[in-house]
C-alpha cells in the first residue's frame, strides 16, 4: 500500500517514520516545516490541487494525517480562528475529498477535547455526543463531521495527551522543569491517559492492515492526573530534587476550559482490530529511557 504521512516532522510523524523501517507499505512523509537532513515533500494541505497532484503521482491509497493545529490556548485567539479552522477542519476535508476520488482510505487524528463541557466520571465512548469548550476541540470535531460528509473510507482515531522522545510536549517540560526547579505545581483536578505517540503510531498501522470504518479512541490504558504524569515523570527519569505538589486548575488560569475527565474508552479498538494497548507507565518508561540514552 502507498500511504502518505502528514505533519510528518511532528511527534506523531516521526514515530511512523520509525515503523515504515519495518514495513512492507511505501511511505511517503509530508509537511510543511521542513527539517534539515530528513527527507520531507513539502506539501500544504489547506491546498485541495497540491492533495490531488501528489495523491495522483505517488498512487496513494491511504492518507494518515498527523498534521493540526494544537496550540490550544493560543486557539482562542479570536485573529487565529480562521487558520485554526482552516487546519483542523478544511484541511481534513481536503484529504478525504481527495482520498474519496480514489477509493481510498482517510487516517484522522482526533482527540479527547471533543468532549468536555458535560460532567461525567466514565470513560467516553466513540458514539457519545461531542460537548467541547473551546475553539480547539470544537474544530476539531468539525473536521471529523467535514471528513464523514465527503462519504471517503475513514478512520478517525481520537487520543489524549500525547507525548515522545519528540518536539515539545508535557512530559520532556516536566523532564526540564523537574531538573531545574527547587518545587513544581502541577493540577491534580484533570483527569485522563498519557498516550505514547509510538503506541499510538503501532494501532494506526495495525487498523491500516485490516481498515474497518468508523471512529476509535486510542489512548494508553490506565488513568492519572497530570500530578500523577509528573511524579512518575520525575521517579523515571531519577530526579528526586524537585518537590512536585498538587494544585487545582484554578491556579493556572487559562482562556480555555480543559476537560476535567477525558479518560477515553478503547474497547472498540481492541475488539476491531485484535490490538493490545500497554499500560501508561510501561510506555513512559520506555520513552524516558529512550531520551535518556539519546
Amino acid at each position: 500500500m502507498n500511504i502518505l504521512v502528514t505533519g510528518a516532522n511532528g511527534q506523531l510523524g516521526n514515530e511512523m517514520r520509525i515503523i515504515s523501517k519495518n514495513s512492507n507499505d511505501n511511505y511517503i512523509f509530508t509537511d510543511v516545516n521542513q527539517v534539515e537532513g530528513v527527507k520531507t515533500r513539502f506539501l500544504d494541505i489547506t491546498d485541495l490541487e497540491a492533495i490531488r497532484k501528489i495523491v495522483a503521482e505517488n498512487k496513494v491509497q491511504a492518507i494518515v494525517n498527523c498534521a493540526a493545529w494544537t496550540n490550544v490556548d493560543g486557539a482562542e485567539d479570536p485573529e487565529k480562528y480562521a487558520i485554526v479552522e482552516k487546519l483542523n477542519a478544511t484541511a481534513p476535508e481536503n484529504l478525504a475529498k481527495a482520498m474519496k476520488e480514489v477509493d481510498g482510505w482517510l487516517v484522522q487524528i482526533s482527540t479527547d477535547y471533543v468532549f468536555g463541557k458535560e460532567p461525567y466520571n466514565t470513560p467516553c465512548k466513540e458514539d457519545q455526543k461531542g460537548t467541547p469548550t473551546g475553539v480547539y476541540g470544537a474544530t476539531k470535531l468539525l473536521g471529523e463531521q467535514k471528513i464523514i460528509a465527503t462519504g471517503c473510507k475513514y478512520m478517525i482515531l481520537r487520543t489524549a495527551w500525547l507525548y515522545s522522545e519528540y518536539g515539545k510536549n508535557f512530559c520532556k517540560t516536566m523532564l526540564n522543569l523537574t531538573a531545574t526547579k527547587p518545587q513544581l505545581k502541577v493540577v491534580f483536578d484533570q483527569a485522563g491517559t498519557p498516550t505514547y505517540a509510538w503506541d499510538l503510531a503501532s494501532a494506526i498501522v495495525a487498523a491500516l492492515n485490516k481498515p474497518v470504518e468508523g471512529i476509535y479512541h486510542y489512548s494508553n490504558e490506565g488513568v492519572c492526573s497530570w500530578y500523577d504524569f509528573t511524579k512518575m515523570i520525575a521517579e523515571y527519569a531519577g530526579q528526586k530534587e524537585c518537590d512536585i505538589q498538587p494544585c487545582h486548575s484554578s491556579e493556572f488560569p487559562s482562556p480555555v476550559t480543559r476537560p476535567s475527565y477525558s479518560v477515553l474508552d478503547k474497547t472498540k479498538i481492541k475488539e476491531t482490530f485484535g490490538i493490545k494497548i500497554p499500560y501508561w507507565t510501561d510506555s513512559l518508561k520506555i520513552c524516558i529511557n529512550n531520551i535518556k540514552n539519546a
